[in-house]
């Protein structure tokens, strides 16, 4: 009997230590913030805290607010659907985060599969013009009479050379899968064959 009084005098000792240390482990995280706030070590781990001296919103460093790019949005359709962007154009500074949007409508009775592929002009502008999502990286099924919307934001490189004032971002959009519509062509007058 005396041995299974040491096993429970053992386990009490265990549980109240196995509850310290779950006590303490949680009384870290409040007791670690303190020690960084008044230290000033790891201060990006004060979140939603103001930083001393610093201000509340951080800017990105590298827009370039003393140039501004016109983007000029485009929307081909190669096939019986409507595509067009939310707007004709917008103004940015090379660096700043843009977002636009266009939409696409399928206008036919059948569903469809179709991508949109991009071209720049001026054609230096296209390793400068960096999307970041796009609906050009995926191919897309719509059903019939279905439309969505879709985002395209980019960044301008701030390195775009200083003449580009103006980039025209432009989609074609056709099907996947089926036959696609040939690009329409000047006929040549046609000749008969003679026996």
């Amino acid at each position: 009997m005396a041995r299974g009084a040491e096993n429970r005098k053992m386990l009490g000792k265990l549980a109240v230590v196995a509850a310290g240390m779950f006590t303490f482990g949680y009384a870290l995280i409040p007791i670690y913030k303190h020690i960084c706030e008044l230290t000033g070590i790891n201060i990006l781990a004060l979140g939603e805290k103001q930083v001393p001296g610093g201000s509340t919103a951080t800017g990105n460093s590298q827009v370039d607010t003393s140039r501004t790019v016109t983007v000029e949005f485009d929307a081909n359709a190669r096939g019986p659907w409507r595509f067009h962007p939310e707007k004709a154009s917008l103004q940015v500074h090379p660096g700043q985060l843009a977002t636009v949007m266009y939409e696409f409508e399928n206008v036919q009775d059948r569903t469809m599969a179709a991508q949109a592929i991009p071209s720049y002009a001026p054609r230096q502008a296209g390793p400068h013009f960096n999307k970041l999502e796009c609906f050009c990286f995926n191919q897309y099924t719509l059903a019939p009479g279905e439309k969505k919307q879709w985002p395209v934001a980019f960044v301008i490189d701030p390195k775009l050379p200083k003449d580009v004032t103006t980039i025209t971002l432009s989609y074609t959009f056709f099907e996947v899968g089926s036959k696609t519509p040939p690009a329409p062509t000047a006929k040549a007058p046609s000749q008969e064959v003679g026996g």
